[in-house]
């Protein structure tokens, strides 16, 4: 605006007569000579004025007549009248009230010191630690280390020198503070003007809404009857914000275009680029500006990574609570979004991603899609274990485990210390597991199946009708900003060529990452197996833990022997997969860093592939082994398998090991969800904040507090590291509902329960806890879909094996159809146990107690199709054996394949992109072809009526809102 050159001019005017300070905003007794060169002392406010922008031909006819009628006097006038609604204390703006703060980069200061020596460089600001002992300035090593850091101090010092001063070029304006009420910070802040607004919103293609509004059409008849009565229906469930409810007119939008401006609605210049798209500008020429006052170049992540600065991060919109909090946009979060009270509402997505970024609103809506789709599962899941405790009386396995009257006697469940025990004691145990084990299994599984593939379908359905609503339909992520890392290693090989370290042919190859790609590929073998290991560490505590109880004296301790070492184990398993999921987090980062990926989206995706891995390994592992191989390793009695010489491998109750399945995913789901999620994300960002408090003196803590502007207070808000851990937490939820959730039903609920306290969790963490990330255009969640569509298919094989191998639905079935003399499960128990004679029993193995039941045991039963000892191959596996088996094996291939087909079918029947979202965008290209046609015939006209100034078009009064 041409109003600014005349401010800039007033303000060298008043600089050259000294009395510009009042408009620069420090006091005059603030400023100090440094010595010979005429420096300032780094303890006071700088306000760098921006370089008038090189604009020939672009902003001639917009700039005019804003710059030339504002002056110094006017200007004045306009900051005391502005400056109660715009107080930088509590809204992000310079200290003149006008310029809004759209970044903020941090740095370390020195604290000042009175009595040093002048350097010879003119170059260099006074600086050091204040030193008042002789002894310190006589000591040659202390001399020696105090100049190696002001070397540093100076050359960071001097980085930042050139930094801003390329960002000043760029037309950029800075303002500056040092050490005025936090000490040891300084701040950098950055304001983009209008003209570089406009410039970098062409550059990036940002999609602006134009002057032409049309109507949007919700259907046909039928379906928008149908859409009106669902908004009545959940008007109560819509948060109090603008953009919750359908509109029924939209903005047409389109590409911004400093050539076709007229077509925008600029009648408010501060609005129509919100501070989120403000951020997200000056973030992109951030990026773009290097610094080569190094042996190489370095851009702002090389500046942050190496100390020059220590933080960069756009400020939020203003306070949410206080007297003098007014209305923002974070205010409204706070109250509609960010409360657990209102947990029952819809999430406000419209004004989340107008705030936080198109990203972190994919985020929110698809766990809100999420959630709202968990709410049949867990209603169907809820439905099947209460099936389960109404038909455990009629349940006749169970009911023969527990009559007492059939007298089995059991082998012992360990060598020497263990005797034989009596089936009945297993009844509590074999009445449990009918509750998850039951005819109402197999059909929750083909449910949760078929439900994984309708909220896949939901979901790109919501998502193509949000990238509609957000005017991302044709945004394509071309990223090409190189990571500092890569340019670091590029620099590097270049110079080993001797070529010039700006030679473009120059870039990383498969070979000279070989060894990067080795290294990984041997630390995830080697990852997976201490994984392994601890899982097998776990095994042998509860073998000798359960051998320990039972050689006990202690009465208390020989009861309830199975309970305590199933929860034990479990919740060991937890700790371990609790603590090795931030091991396994940092060393999957660690070989990212090493790949050197080119960009930031490559670095994202390959960490979030390592880190899946490897934490999908370290939290399903104990599951798949208790699922499929506890008590299938474990040989027979009289010849058992061992292991490190004299352990037994462990063995599954004898109505199976689902129930223990079930303890280990129970106890791991909510231990993950309460102590891992819910209570970390809670106390560790506050820990952390109160520790960055913990620096200033507690005496002026709350004086500061009132005084604080919103760059200083947002320094004490958690830094933003990005949406993997959030979305790493929920695929794991994901694969614990979906893997074995034949083995769970109430894992659905579970995950129901966690999740509506996650978003409310997250949203108060957001808006309350972290800085305002920096926002990032995005139409889909990315890699996160292929995972989820990955987990979704391998639940489908995982359930088969569950049901078929884990549960005893197969073998009851088998016995039912071939083996049963009535057609039903009456003798399915003495069927499924075959017969040992003790006096089998190998020399040091049998029971130290044989007549613990009182009376001579000669022949024990175990769980087990085998033939008896008395026929002609004992102990060799029977006919029922195989024939159970094969029958295991056809279900697997049957079900795997019905499923998939249904699944398949339900992708195919719903079609991903909704046919009214099809038709507006139909409809917007057309819109957009019209409105450029009816240009190109006005400039027609205008030539041929010889009015060669453009006037703006209007768009037909009807379309106007």
């Amino acid at each position: 605006m041409k109003g600014e050159d005349d401010v800039n001019t007033a303000m060298k005017d008043e600089e050259a007569d000294g009395s510009g300070e009042k408009l620069l905003g420090f006091n005059s007794t603030e400023e100090q000579a440094s010595g010979p060169g005429g420096q300032d002392s780094m303890w006071r406010n700088e306000r760098y004025e921006s370089v008038p922008l090189d604009v020939k031909g672009i902003d001639e006819d917009n700039s005019k007549g804003t710059r030339d009628s504002l002056h110094p006097q006017t200007l004045r006038k306009t900051r005391q009248s502005e400056e109660r609604p715009k107080d930088s204390n509590l809204w992000p703006y310079f200290q003149d009230g006008l310029r809004r703060i759209d970044y903020v980069l941090t740095y370390h200061v020195q604290k000042p010191h009175s009595a040093r020596k002048q350097k010879s460089r003119s170059c260099c600001l006074s600086r050091g630690r204040n030193r008042t002992s002789s002894p310190a300035r006589d000591d040659p090593e202390l001399a020696a280390q105090e100049q190696r850091l002001d070397y540093h101090e100076d050359d960071m010092r001097l980085r930042r020198d050139e930094f801003e001063e390329n960002l000043r070029e760029m037309g950029l304006e800075i303002e500056k503070e040092e050490g005025t009420k936090i000490p040891g910070v300084g701040f950098v802040k950055i304001h983009a003007p209008w003209e570089v607004l406009c410039r970098e919103a062409e550059f990036m293609k940002l999609k602006m809404p134009t002057i032409k509004k049309y109507e949007v059409s919700h259907g046909s008849g039928i379906t928008e009857k149908v859409n009106m009565f669902m908004q009545k229906v959940t008007a109560p469930l819509q948060p109090k914000v603008v953009d919750s409810r359908t509109e029924n007119e939209k903005h047409l939008s389109y590409a911004f275009s400093r050539e076709k401006r007229h077509l925008f609605d600029l009648s408010d210049r501060n609005s129509f680029f919100n501070s989120k798209t403000r951020s997200s500008i000056v973030y992109e020429i951030l990026k773009r500006t290097k610094c080569t006052r190094a042996k190489y170049v370095m851009g702002i992540s090389s500046l942050l990574g190496s100390g020059v600065y220590t933080d960069a991060y756009p400020l939020h919109d203003g306070d949410i609570d206080g007297e003098l909090a007014e209305t923002n946009d974070r205010k409204i979060l706070y109250e509609e979004w960010a409360s657990y009270s209102i947990f029952y509402k819809y999430q406000p997505i419209g004004l989340i991603r107008k705030y936080f970024g198109e990203k972190v609103g994919l985020y929110f809506a698809w766990l809100g899609v999420y959630t709202q789709m968990l709410i049949p599962a867990a209603v169907v899941g809820v439905i099947v274990f209460l099936y389960g405790c109404a038909t455990v009386d009629d349940n006749i396995p169970s009911n023969e485990i527990c009559d007492e009257r059939n007298n089995i006697t059991m082998c012992p469940m360990c060598d020497r210390a263990c005797s034989y025990w009596k089936l009945v004691t297993a009844c509590g145990t074999a009445r449990a597991s009918h509750l998850f084990d039951n005819a109402a299994t197999v059909f929750f599984a083909i449910f949760m199946a078929l439900w994984a593939t309708m909220f896949m379908e939901h979901w790109k359905r919501r998502q193509m009708r949000l990238n509609y609503v957000w005017d991302m339909t044709g945004f394509e992520d071309t990223e090409s900003h190189p990571r500092a890392e890569y340019e670091f290693h590029v620099m590097k090989k270049s110079l080993k060529k001797e070529q010039s370290p700006k030679a473009g042919n120059v870039k990383l190859t498969c070979t000279d990452r070989m060894p990067a790609y080795m290294t990984i590929i041997v630390m995830m073998i080697f990852l997976i197996f201490v994984t392994l290991v601890i899982v097998f560490g776990v095994v042998l505590y509860r073998v000798s833990i359960m051998t320990a109880l039972h050689m006990s004296s202690t009465p208390t301790f020989r009861t309830n022997i199975r309970a305590t070492v199933k929860t034990t184990g479990a919740v060991i398993n937890l700790i371990i997969i609790i603590i090795m999921d931030e091991v396994y987090g940092a060393i999957a980062r660690w070989l990212t860093i090493m790949e050197v990926p080119k960009t930031d989206k490559s670095f994202e995706e390959r960490l979030i592939f390592k880190t899946f891995i490897l934490k999908f390994a370290n939290a399903f592992t104990p599951i798949v082994y208790l699922a499929f191989f506890r008590g299938r390793l474990i040989g027979r009695p009289g010849k058992y398998i061992y292991v490190l010489g004299s352990y037994r491998m462990e063995e599954c109750a004898h109505a199976g090991c689902l129930m223990e399945l079930c303890i280990q995913l129970c106890i791991t789901m909510l231990g993950k969800q309460l102590i891992q999620n819910n209570l970390f994300e809670i106390g560790v960002p506050k820990l952390k904040k109160l520790l960055r408090r913990r620096k200033i003196d507690k005496k002026h803590q709350e004086e500061l507090n009132k005084t604080l502007h919103r760059h200083e207070k947002d320094h004490f808000l958690g830094p933003f590291v990005g949406l993997n851990p959030e979305y790493m937490e929920m695929i794991i939820q994901f694969g614990m509902v979906t893997l074995f959730v034949a083995s769970f039903p109430l894992a659905p609920l579970f995950a129901l329960l966690n999740n509506i306290i996650e978003i409310r969790l997250d949203a108060k963490k957001f808006v309350t806890e972290l800085r305002r990330p920096i926002a990032v255009r995005a139409k889909d969640i990315g890699i996160w879909y292929t995972l989820l569509r990955g987990l979704s298919k391998v639940a489908v094989i995982v359930n088969a094996f569950v049901i078929s191998f884990t549960s005893d639905f197969i073998p009851r079935l088998v016995y039912q159809y071939m083996y049963s003399p009535d057609g039903t499960l009456h003798g399915f128990v003495n069927h499924t146990l075959s017969y040992f004679n003790v006096s089998h029993f190998q020399p040091g193995t049998e029971p130290l107690q044989p007549l613990h039941l009182g009376y001579r045991v000669d022949v024990c039963r175990y769980k087990d199709y085998r033939d008896p000892p008395w026929s002609d191959t004992p102990y060799e596996f029977s006919r029922e054996f195989w024939a159970i088996l094969a029958a295991r094996f056809a279900f697997v291939i049957v079900f795997q394949n019905v499923v998939m087909l249904m699944s398949d079918f339900v992708d195919w029947l719903i079609p991903d992109i909704p046919k009214d979202i099809s038709v507006q965008i139909h409809k917007e290209r057309n819109l957009i072809v019209e409105l450029f046609m009816k240009e190109e015939r006005g400039k027609k006209h205008r030539n041929t009526i010889g009015d060669p100034s453009p006037q703006p078009l209007r768009s037909r009064p009807s379309s106007q809102a």
